[in-house]
């Protein structure tokens, strides 16, 4: 199985995903953790070429968010996607065949650059 991460950076436009769906498919990949997406709404988004898009929200500052994009093949095998908070988000597959159920967490962390009370938020 072949996790990747992603710092989108930001991924609160159309065009942004957009770019972002042409990009994933120029990789091979079963799931994209996504970071700072800094979108004020969630989304989940299933594409007619099977993979599944699902963003959690930043924080009010426009700082955060976080959310994965699941391959086509593995689509199938998705319980639940949830943000627990604006940083963390959980994907969890179901077993399917020879693959075992999988829960995959996706978190972006304060660094240095960041004051001590986002650092203590997370």
């Amino acid at each position: 199985m072949t996790i990747c991460t992603y710092n989108a950076r930001t991924l609160a436009s159309e065009a942004s995903v957009e770019d972002l769906m042409m990009q994933a498919r120029k990789i091979k990949y079963d799931v994209i953790g996504l970071t700072e997406t800094r979108r004020h709404h969630p989304l989940h988004a299933a594409y007619d070429s099977g993979e599944e898009l699902f963003l959690g929200t930043c924080d009010s500052r426009g700082v955060g968010g976080v959310g994965v994009l699941v391959n086509t093949h593995l689509a199938m095998n998705i319980d639940s996607y949830e943000s627990l908070t604006t940083r963390i988000g959980r994907l969890r597959l179901k077993r399917c065949g020879s693959v075992p159920a999988l829960a995959v967490f996706v978190a972006c962390a304060a660094t240095s650059v960041w004051c001590l009370h986002a650092a203590q938020d997370f």
